[in-house]
C-alpha cells in the first residue's frame, strides 16, 4: 500500500470517527430547562397536563417553558415492535421517558425554589455522550418545593396502571379527580405503558396517607405481569428530604394494591 493511499485512509477514518462522535453527542438535546440561574416570576406554570385518550406522556399544550422538561432524542429504535422507554432522572428520582416518532419529548414538572437537577439518558446507550445533564437554580421563592411527591412508573408497554392517593381528609386524587382541594395534583393519566404518573403536594395536610396502584388494563393481553415502581419523596430539596422506592409485581388487570401507608410529616 502506497504512503499516499495510507494517508487517505487515515484521514478518512479520522473524519468518520469525528462524525460518529458528533452524532453521538447530538443524540440527546434538552431545550428546557436550561442550566444556570433562573427566575420564573410572571410565568404561567401549570403542573396539570391536558389528556387525550389514549393518553401519552409527550403532550404539553399551553405549558410555560419554566414548568416543562422538553427536548429531543435523535436516535430511536425503529425496528422494535414495542416502544422503548428512555430514562429521566429528576433530583435523584429515576423514571421512564417516552418520546414521539420524531424523538421529541415534553412533560410538566413542578420544580421548587433552589437547586434542581435532571438528566436524560437515551435507551440502550451506555456512553456518557448519549445523555444530557442540567443543573439550575430557581430564585423565585414563591415556587414552593413539593413537600410530598409520589411517582408511579412501570416496566411494560401497552398497559395501564393508575396511581391513587388518599389523604388525611379523605380527598382522593386519581385520574378522575386530578386536582385536590388541598392543592395537590396528578400531572397526567398515562394509559399506554411505562408512565410516569406524578402526584405532587406543595402543602400536604398532616395525617395518614394511603398510596394505591390499580392495574387498570392491558388490552387484549390479559397475562402480562408488570412491575410497578412507586417513589415517595418527602420534603424535596431540603436537608430533611427522604426518598423511598417500592417495587410491586402487578399480575393481572383489575388488581388493586396498597403500596404504602404513612403519616405526614
Amino acid at each position: 500500500m502506497s504512503a499516499c493511499l495510507r494517508s487517505v485512509l487515515v484521514v478518512g477514518l479520522v473524519c468518520m470517527c469525528a462524525l460518529s462522535s458528533q452524532s453521538s453527542e447530538a443524540q440527546v438535546n434538552l431545550d428546557a430547562p436550561t442550566g444556570g440561574w433562573r427566575d420564573s416570576r410572571g410565568s404561567g406554570i401549570s403542573f396539570l397536563q391536558p389528556v387525550y385518550y389514549p393518553a401519552s406522556s409527550a403532550n404539553a399544550e399551553g405549558q410555560d417553558p419554566a414548568g416543562l422538561i422538553r427536548g429531543r432524542i435523535a436516535l430511536r429504535t425503529k425496528t422494535s415492535a414495542a416502544r422503548s422507554a428512555h430514562t429521566l432522572v429528576v433530583n435523584g428520582v429515576a423514571m421512564p421517558l417516552l418520546a414521539d416518532e420524531q424523538g421529541q419529548f415534553a412533560r410538566p414538572y413542578a420544580f421548587g425554589a433552589g437547586s434542581n437537577s435532571l438528566e436524560v439518558r437515551a435507551e440502550g446507550k451506555a456512553s456518557a455522550k448519549n445523555r444530557r445533564r442540567v443543573q439550575f437554580y430557581e430564585t423565585n421563592t414563591d415556587r414552593t418545593p413539593s413537600k410530598l411527591r409520589v411517582a408511579l412508573s412501570w416496566d411494560s408497554d401497552g398497559t395501564d396502571l393508575d396511581l391513587h392517593v388518599i389523604g388525611p381528609t379523605g380527598e382522593h386524587t386519581y385520574y378522575g379527580e386530578r386536582l385536590a382541594p388541598s392543592g395537590a395534583a396528578l400531572d397526567i393519566d398515562v394509559t399506554t405503558g411505562y408512565g410516569p404518573e406524578i402526584y405532587a403536594a406543595p402543602a400536604p395536610d398532616k395525617g395518614a396517607y394511603h398510596i394505591y396502584v390499580n392495574y387498570y388494563g392491558s388490552g387484549d393481553r390479559q397475562d402480562i405481569i408488570t412491575v410497578a415502581q412507586v417513589a415517595v419523596i418527602t420534603n424535596e430539596n431540603t436537608p430533611g428530604e427522604k426518598q423511598q422506592v417500592f417495587r410491586i409485581p402487578m399480575r393481572k388487570p383489575g388488581e388493586l394494591t396498597l403500596v404504602r401507608s404513612f403519616v405526614f410529616p
